[in-house]
């Protein structure tokens, strides 16, 4: 029984490595850290901000697809008591937002090509040569997109009817590329600078001319600035309004945000047909922003920090 009582305190007294000692009681651990609780807050944030800001997208989705008896018995904020698409039929075809979406697309594809063409050439040139007055240049395409644009409206559209293309597509096209180019250049010129110069240097000893300098090596390595300025272009020309009422007049021509003031024009109180019309100019841009989402967030900061 001594040996017995002997050998078991002992084994008490010895710790998990075998050590001789009193056993260490583990301290409770906090259930959340405050790294946790920060977390948890910033995603809470986030969340609700986010809701928030789908609230009028998803109000605008649920009434365009109500009717217009229904609306006007429950009211727009009112839970939806029917569902149909009529009022895309509507505002398609009695309204004129197909003739008007063909409009934006011949306007926003073209302008968003021949832009970053440009821009594209100009800044390979301005970024890969030494080129006289080249930072001059650069400033001045700069500072012609400072210019508020309100101060021009009235320039561009005598001179538009000077040159006798007032209320052509091709008019608002130019107009597009014209005030467009010079952003796209200083950021393009920021990003191909980058590109090191021992990629040229290689090239040019192998034959390649200028040309095929910026077709075959430069414009690939830029793929990612194209992409992101090609969504941020489209964005931004497909939904433009200011120019489109400047040098177009005629109904056939306006593009489809220059169609929607006329269809609340023309469905005053049909909330619904509105509605339809609005998801429709809007769904181009959301297709090119989830195709290109990747691109879009790093290309606001291409340029500022290369």
């Amino acid at each position: 029984m001594t040996a017995t009582h002997a050998t078991t305190d002992l084994k008490d007294a010895e710790g998990p490595a075998g050590r001789t000692g009193p056993a260490k009681v583990a301290e409770p651990r906090p259930a959340l850290s405050g790294r946790a609780l920060r977390t948890a807050g910033f995603h809470l944030s986030a969340g609700l901000l986010s809701a928030l800001w789908l609230l009028p997208i998803a109000l605008v989705l649920v009434t365009s697809t109500r009717t217009f008896d229904d609306i006007a018995a429950h009211g727009v904020g009112s839970w939806p008591h029917s569902f149909t698409f009529d009022s895309f039929r509507q505002a398609w075809v009695d309204g004129g937002q197909q003739r008007a979406l063909i409009n934006s697309m011949l306007v926003t594809i073209p302008t968003v090509l021949l832009s970053l063409g440009l821009a594209s050439m100009a800044a390979f040139a301005l970024s890969r040569y030494d080129l006289p007055f080249r930072r001059v240049l650069l400033l001045l395409m700069l500072g012609g997109n400072l210019l508020p644009p309100q101060i021009l409206l009235i320039p561009v559209s005598k001179l538009s009817e000077m040159l006798g293309i007032y209320d052509q597509l091709y008019a608002l096209i130019g107009v597009q590329v014209g005030f467009g180019v010079g952003f796209y250049v200083f950021v393009l010129h920021g990003f191909m600078r980058a590109i090191p110069g021992e990629i040229q240097q290689a090239a040019v000893i192998d034959g390649a001319n200028p040309w095929q300098i910026y077709w075959r090596i430069i414009l690939p390595l830029a793929r990612p600035a194209l992409a992101a300025l090609t969504a941020l272009s489209f964005t931004w020309i497909f939904n433009d309004l200011l120019w489109a009422i400047t040098v177009l007049r005629t109904d056939t021509q306006m593009p489809i945000t220059a169609s929607l003031i006329g269809l609340q024009g023309q469905y005053v109180s049909m909330w619904n047909v509105i509605a339809a019309g609005s998801v429709i100019a809007a769904a181009p841009t959301v297709a090119v922003f989830l195709r290109f989402q990747r691109y879009f967030v790093a290309g606001l900061n291409l340029g500022a920090v290369k």
